[in-house]
């Protein structure tokens, strides 16, 4: 049932991506009056269709093979290779026909629709599901450094200023990429402003420890909310009146030395001192082997309403942050490849194909995180597309701004050959993808 749903997801995501897509490249091209031939969801390889309509002179349809979608475009060298039309003399509603800049434009719309539905979707989720963020400038009592933000050189009480220079409103953004990939980052620690170097590989770090070994707003008093039944402290006796304040001969005086104390001793049984009626309480919890005990601390962990004053997002601060979101995703996707053609990536570990994918996704269908992670995928297609590799846009464009500097179009032979370069290019990549993916999950 799982792997149903994984699928389910995966192929949904993929349907509104490529839609969107083509449905881009269509719009631009029936503008510039060109004459669009095929609408495709999903290929429709060597003939086979689930369903087709046509309307106008369009025919409409979703083929069988869900890993992209197409576009067939009159007059346009394409995966198509339709090599007998092109004999024939050019006509004007062809895309052969039109001038460069026009050619470009309708090359360059899908990309465009994809930055456009990727900030869209990130904007939704900030305005949907997150619905307010925490302000730096609300973080007062400075940060809580867990184990990784020490080893950078954070201290807990730091309160951070700027990040590369640059000031910032959500405290969030001091955890994102744009710092785990390498940053300066400004604190305040003991009324002095000083520099802190994130390291540019500290992205891995945290990939294997989590984002929540690295920085918290979590310098503040804390209370228990609830207690989950049948979890280990539902077993030694701990209820919601009860307040924590020694582990293991540690005392504790905010959330931040609780989580850590907790989870330095995952699988471990741990002592505790609480206070219950007035009273001290000695009691023995087993903590499990994700660092947790079953301790509830608030209704909205880890950012309390109740320790901070929250911000709610309006349209135009989700749209601000969506966009820069969604900016800063691209932005990652860019660097990672660059570290991958650096020799600091191993491609085997880096690159993700539909199988991996779709475990990305997860077995259960949770709404936030789809959209979250489709938002993500539409930046990364947007800018894989626009590589400039032959068979892909960003190959089309690359000769159609040669074409525009120089004055001088391809011809449509030496169009020809590249196409099918680029195509063995990406059918290779494809059979490399889907291996490693078959190695990572099925036979690793």
């Amino acid at each position: 049932m799982n792997g149903l749903v994984m699928t389910a997801q995966l192929i949904t995501a993929l349907a509104i991506l490529v839609t969107l897509h083509e449905l881009g490249h269509f719009l631009a091209a029936r503008a510039f009056g060109i004459k669009v031939e095929k609408f495709y969801l999903f290929f429709d390889a060597w003939g086979f269709k689930l369903f087709k309509f046509k309307r106008g002179e369009t025919e409409y349809g979703i083929g069988w093979l869900p890993l992209g979608g197409y576009v067939k475009i009159a007059g346009m060298i394409d995966e198509s290779m339709d090599k007998e039309a092109m004999k024939l003399p050019a006509e004007p509603w062809e895309f052969r026909s039109k001038p460069a800049w026009q050619r470009l434009i309708v090359m360059i719309a899908g990309v465009t629709m994809n930055v456009i539905l990727g900030v869209v979707i990130y904007s939704f989720v900030l305005l949907h599901y997150e619905k307010n963020y925490l302000p730096n400038d609300a973080v007062k009592d400075g940060v809580y450094a867990y184990n990784l933000g020490r080893d950078v050189g954070f201290k807990t009480g730091d309160k951070i200023i700027a990040i590369n220079g640059k000031p910032f409103e959500r405290f969030v953004d001091a955890l994102g990429s744009r710092v785990l990939f390498g940053a300066t980052i400004t604190v305040m620690r003991d009324g002095k402003n000083m520099e802190i170097t994130v390291p540019d590989d500290f992205y891995k770090t945290v990939m294997k420890e989590g984002k929540g070994r690295f920085l918290g707003p979590d310098n503040v008093q804390f209370t228990i909310d609830s207690i989950a039944k049948g979890g280990n402290a539902d077993k030694a006796g701990l209820t919601k009146e009860d307040k924590i304040i020694v582990v293991n001969n540690d005392t504790i005086k905010c959330e931040g030395q609780l989580k850590d104390a907790i989870h330095s001793n995952f699988g471990k049984e741990i002592g505790m001192t609480v206070i219950r009626n007035n009273e001290p309480k000695q009691m023995k919890v087993q903590v499990d082997t994700n660092g947790t005990i079953g301790v509830y601390l608030n209704p909205n962990f880890p950012f309390t309403q109740s320790a901070y004053a929250m911000k709610d997002y309006t349209l135009v601060s989700a749209f601000r942050y969506g966009t820069s979101d969604a900016m800063e995703a691209m932005i990652s996707n860019i660097k990672g490849l660059g570290k991958i053609f650096k020799g600091k990536e191993k491609v085997t570990d880096s690159l993700q194909g539909p199988i991996g994918i779709a475990t990305i996704f997860g077995g259960i269908w949770i709404w936030k995180w789809f959209w979250t992670l489709t938002g993500l995928l539409s930046m990364i297609l947007a800018f894989m597309n626009i590589l400039p590799i032959p068979a892909l846009d960003g190959g089309h464009v690359l000769f159609l701004l040669i074409e525009m500097i120089t004055g001088k179009k391809f011809s449509d032979k030496f169009m020809e050959k590249v196409q099918i370069v680029g195509m063995v290019i990406l059918l290779s990549l494809m059979v490399f993808i889907f291996g490693n993916d078959i190695w990572k999950h099925f036979i690793k």
